[in-house]
């Protein structure tokens, strides 16, 4: 955050809020150390699950979502809460389930280096509500450890940031405890990584925050990942610092 707004461009985008920019930048977290969870400020935790199952499940109506309390999606769905074939359909249903082969590889070939997940297929892109920000992730284990390596092509880094870091540790875990593997290294690498400029005075207070000690995770059970419920994911000792909003650029 303090990189981007030392060094970030300004460039207009089709949102018509400028943000500042850099491109091709990286972030590392080695998930045995706790839970990548923002400390600075308060993140919605069960937002990120909610979201996070909805997508596992193949869904793309904002109906289950809200059912969960969960709006993150609203601005974009048309009048009958659909967004068209957006994460949820392209890794169950686009040209076969990537959900169910990747799972099904990683139990008979599980150092492959071969484990990819893309929720990038041009014919599709024109059709969705928004096109994919987090367009591919793979995983390696090495180890006995399960390590994810997720592309994201755009970034809101003070709003989506946090829940995209957050999302792709707890796919991570919820995989790992599936197949009976330690965690490993989340590395997250930007296209476009982004504040818009009518967050900054939010970031330069969340700035000030000292971070705390990261959260814990546990995983109930080990089933399928997509067949884990919320119930199955407890947060514990999450310490963090205040409510800080922005508005959301559609």
């Amino acid at each position: 955050m303090e990189k981007i707004i030392r060094e970030g461009i300004v460039h207009d985008n089709r949102t018509g809020t400028d943000s500042l920019c850099l491109f091709g930048e990286q972030l590392k977290f080695d998930l045995q150390d706790g839970f990548p969870l923002v400390t600075t400020k308060r993140v919605w935790f069960k937002g990120i699950v909610t979201e996070l199952l909805w997508m596992l499940r193949g869904q793309t109506n904002v109906r289950a979502l809200n059912e969960e309390g969960n709006h993150i999606w609203d601005s974009w769905a048309d009048e009958d809460g659909n967004l068209g074939p957006i994460y949820g359909h392209q890794w169950r249903f686009a040209g076969g389930d990537q959900l169910v082969d990747l799972w099904d590889r990683m139990q008979g070939d599980p150092e492959s280096r071969r484990h990819v997940c893309s929720a990038w297929r041009h014919e599709d892109v024109d059709h969705m509500a928004l096109a994919p920000c987090h367009v591919l992730f793979q995983f390696r284990v090495m180890g006995g450890r399960l390590h994810c390596h997720m592309y994201q092509r755009s970034c809101d880094f003070f709003l989506g940031g946090p829940f995209n870091i957050a999302q792709y540790a707890l796919l991570t875990h919820l995989f790992a405890e599936s197949l009976d593997l330690g965690v490993g290294v989340l590395t997250v690498s930007y296209g476009d990584v982004h504040l818009y400029v009518n967050h900054l005075d939010q970031c330069r207070r969340q700035l000030q925050e000292t971070p705390r000690p990261l959260p814990r995770i546990t995983i109930q059970g080990k089933r399928r990942p997509w067949l884990y419920t919320k119930g199955d994911i407890k947060l514990d000792n999450y310490e963090h610092g205040p409510h800080l909003g922005g508005q959301v650029a559609v």
